[in-house]
This record gives C-alpha cells, structure tokens and sequence, in this order.
C-alpha cells in the first residue's frame, strides 16, 4: 500500500513538467504578399545581333520608359532552359518629363530552332511603395554555325587541288578612273558643305555652381508649394536640388543614390564643414514625405529650405584665382 502511494505521488509531480515539455503543435507558415502589378510607360526589346548562332553570344536590350519617381531593378532569371545568362548591365537617364532605363542582358543558346527567352521580372520602387513588373520573354531562332551541306560534304571540301594557270585581267584603269570620280564628288560636297555651313552659336559660359544652386532655391522659395499644398512636390524638388549639389560638389552620383547610399559616399570623401547629422535629418524628414506620405507643416518646409541654404554656406568653396603669369625679365641688349 505505502509503495503504491508513493508511485502515485511521483506520477503527479512528474505531468505537468512532461506537459510543459511538449512541442508546440507546428504552424502553418504564411504564404508570401503578392506584389501589386505596374506597368512602364513604354517597354522595348530587342535582340543583337538578329541572326543567333548556338553557343555565340547575344545581347538582349530592354528598354523601360517610366516616370522619373520610379526605380526599376531587374530580379536576375534563374533556373535551367535552353539559354545561359551571362552577363547583365543597367543604364538609367534622366529626361524632362520621364526616365529611361536599359538593361542589357547577355545570353548564349545551347539547342537548336526556336528558342523562348525567359520572363523578365523587374522590382518597382515606387512613391507608393514597391511595385512589380513582368516582361513576356519574346522568341529567338538559333542557328547553327556550320554550313547546311557540311556533313554531306564531309572532308572532301577541303580536298587539295594541283596547281593551275589563273589569267588574271588589270583594272587599273577603271580604278583610276573610279578614283578621280571619288576625289570629284568629295570635292563638290565640300563646296556645298562649305556654302550650307550652319552658323554657329554663342556658347553662354557656365554659371558658377554655388550661384546655379542659389538660383535654385530662390525660384522653389517663390513657388510656394507648401502654401499651394503641394508639400510633397516641395520635398521632391528640394532633394533633387540638395543632391545634385551634393554630387556636383564632391564628384559622385548623388541623384542616383539611396539614403543609405548617399550618407555612405560622403563618409568616404573628405568633406569639410558638412553638418552630417543635419543632413542625415533632412533625408529622414524628406523620405518620409516622399515614400512614406507624411505630412510636413509650413514651418518644417521652411527649416528644410533654410537647411539648403546653410549646407551652400557651409560647404561650398570658390575655386582659387587663377594665378598671374610671372613678370617677364630684362631683355638683353
């Protein structure tokens, strides 16, 4: 009786570290967010050159027009197929109302016939946030690099010929000919080059960097976009001003930068005088509103334009004066 008591005892000391130790039943993980689909403004492919061999090389050019608050970032294709990707590039230029971007990407085929490039998947950095994009891979024919009757040939198209007698005719008449009606045109459409020669324009010098930046914000000051709701525009027009200085300052592609990016680039430069933490603040504030749809109160417009002005006088230095000829000396007599 005493050894059954005990054994219950231990029992029920022992349930619920035994329940406490249990796995946790497995949960189901969560399936990936789906992107929200975007389009550019206009998509372009093309393939060089436009005969493929197998095995040679060929470009694949695509070229994405889009707006200018938009980033397009191509997502490398994986997986096996009939095409190798070698190597990939990315160009991006800036126009008046929109932006270009072309990837350049380098395949070599391996099977013969029609052959289906992959889908390109691009990832979209947007004002409203990160968007997709995903451009239909368009068919290729691969050709072989041996001529059609190769194998029915065989070696005897190279076979070896005895020497024999070629009569070979002179055209050095004709060429000389040819040669003095080459001069004769060339010297005809020099005259008439020479007559429709267009005149040429006064080339404006280039105004000074810190004037050009001056100007700048002046004009955005008499704008008034925070005062007309335009808080956002205002954001974008003064970083877009702040880091073309930047870049043209301290020679880098500023405009071209993320955050992180832009902060990293002027670590590495000697930079003087740079108010680091300010900046770093006016790039919080300015994400912030672009990306991120917060708002921004008149004064905080005016602290981020005042900011624009103090990073001018803070940092920019006038090139030194260019140094005057040394006096000449006496002349002998």
């Amino acid at each position: 009786m005493r050894r059954a008591l005990v054994l219950a005892a231990i029992l029920l000391v022992s349930a619920p570290a035994a329940w406490a130790q249990a796995p946790a039943a497995p949960t189901t993980p969560k399936a990936p967010v789906a992107l929200e689909l975007v389009s550019p403004t206009g998509a372009s492919a093309r393939v060089e050159p436009e005969e493929v061999h197998i095995g040679e090389p060929f470009t694949y050019q695509v070229t994405l027009t889009h707006p200018k608050d938009q980033r397009y970032e191509l997502v490398a294709p994986t997986g096996d197929g009939p095409v190798e990707l070698l190597q990939q590039t990315r160009q991006r230029q800036d126009n008046a109302n929109d932006a270009t971007t072309t990837f350049g990407l380098r395949f070599s085929a391996f099977e013969l016939g029609s052959v289906q490039l992959p889908d390109l998947t691009f990832d979209v950095a947007t004002p409203e946030g990160p968007r997709r994009f995903v451009l239909k891979g368009k068919p290729v024919e691969v050709a072989s690099t041996l001529p059609p009757d190769a194998q029915g040939q065989g070696a005897e198209l190279f076979d070896y010929q005895p020497p024999q007698e070629v009569p070979i005719r002179s055209w050095t008449l004709l060429y000389a000919l040819a040669a003095a009606l080459v001069v004769g045109l060339a010297a005809w459409m020099l005259v008439r080059w020479w007559q429709r020669r267009p005149k040429r324009d006064k080339v404006v010098p280039l105004l000074p960097l810190d004037v050009r930046v001056r100007q700048s914000l002046d004009a955005l000051k008499r704008e008034d976009l925070p005062g007309r709701g335009l808080v956002k525009d205002f954001y974008f027009r003064l970083s877009e001003i702040v880091r073309g200085y930047l870049g043209e300052r301290y020679g880098f592609e500023a405009l071209e930068c993320t955050s992180s990016e832009l902060m990293a680039s002027l670590r590495r430069l000697p930079t003087p005088g740079l108010p680091e933490d300010a900046l770093m603040r006016f790039v919080s504030e300015s994400d912030m509103v672009k990306y991120a749809r917060a708002d921004a109160s008149p004064e905080s417009c005016n602290q981020a334009l005042a900011f624009g002005y103090d990073l001018l006088a803070r940092t920019y230095v006038p090139p030194a004066p260019p140094k005057p000829d040394a006096a000449p000396g006496p002349r002998v007599q």
